[in-house]
């Protein structure tokens, strides 16, 4: 469900900057200062009501920035931020009526697991690429290695997210089957509220700088 080209921009990033939108007047904004700072994949999420607007404005307006949205809870949704312009979708849980409504437009997605179960029944409905979450409260890498060891020689590959920060995030990237890890952290609202833009490119920058200084 996710393209080559799409797979190998979110590892060449190697982070996604995660965050919900108030106003969609910032959306624009909080995109470009992500994009300044060396953060090339983000995922917004749909936990407000400016949320699908913003979604429309960034795929307008940064199309340079790789589109991802996540809380994707209803084959709806999945619909509507495809028809915005997102380039891809995620969700917490493993719903399997988005992932075949997803699979049907052709649009790609990841579904949330935290289970062998909860993988195998992804995996039966042809997803490769999984979000693993919430992360840290599931046992963090060291589950995340044993959960993913027997299904190794299918090739999956995980996107865990929930409970990550700067000073853990390299310990799941270090294992080989972690695309990219997604940080809730590094949109920092109080920067946000201020519009301070800088602080927030600054803030992108050292995340990339911590990430290549241990790659």
């Amino acid at each position: 469900m996710f393209p080559k080209e799409l797979l190998s921009q979110l590892s060449n990033s190697k982070v996604v900057a995660g965050f919900s939108i108030e106003k969609v007047e910032d959306a624009i904004p909080i995109a470009k200062a992500l994009l300044a700072g060396g953060i090339e994949v983000i995922e917004l999420t749909l936990r407000t009501n400016s949320a699908l607007d913003a979604v429309k404005c960034i795929a307008e307006s940064v199309p340079e920035i790789v589109l991802g949205v996540g809380t994707i809870l209803t084959p709806e949704q999945a619909i509507q931020i495809k028809q915005a312009g997102a380039d891809f979708g995620v969700s917490p849980g493993m719903n399997p009526d988005v992932i075949k409504t997803a699979q049907k437009m052709d649009f790609p997605f990841a579904p949330g697991i935290a289970t062998p179960s909860e993988l195998e029944a992804a995996i039966a409905l042809g997803c490769r690429f999984v979000k693993f979450f919430p992360a840290e409260a599931n046992g963090g890498v060291k589950y995340l290695k044993s959960m993913s060891t027997p299904y190794k020689h299918l090739g999956i590959k995980y996107f865990p997210l929930g409970g990550l920060n700067v000073e853990n995030m390299n310990s799941y990237l270090d294992y080989d089957d972690v695309i990219a890890i997604g940080g809730s952290w590094i949109v920092d609202s109080t920067l946000v509220e201020a519009k301070d833009w800088i602080g927030l490119t600054n803030r992108a920058a050292e995340v990339r700088t911590a990430v290549t200084k241990n790659r």
